[in-house]
């Protein structure tokens, strides 16, 4: 008999968009995750050691919205995209 697990009280489902070099470094260019509720874009960018990626310039879009903030809650069903800084001339 295979067990079902429970789900977990406050969980949400997100979905993570990767491009460029993210996604390389990742070896993937989406993933779906479960987090807990309250969880904000910040927490998941340590999640992912993506730190250094910040302070070169990495972007946040959530649900479309381009440039949140890193402090700002994801919620159910949320689409984040991690966008690389682009050069270029």
């Amino acid at each position: 008999m295979v067990e079902k697990e429970e789900p977990i009280e406050g969980a949400i489902k997100v979905k993570l968009l990767f491009f460029g070099p993210l996604a390389e470094k990742l070896n993937q260019r989406t993933i779906e995750l479960s987090l807990l509720y309250g969880t904000t874009i910040n927490q998941i960018i340590e999640r992912f050691d993506l730190k250094s990626m910040v302070s070169d310039g990495l972007v946040v879009a959530l649900d479309g919205e381009i440039g949140v903030d890193f402090d700002t809650e994801v919620h159910d069903s949320s689409e984040i995209a991690f966008l690389p800084p682009v050069s270029g001339g």
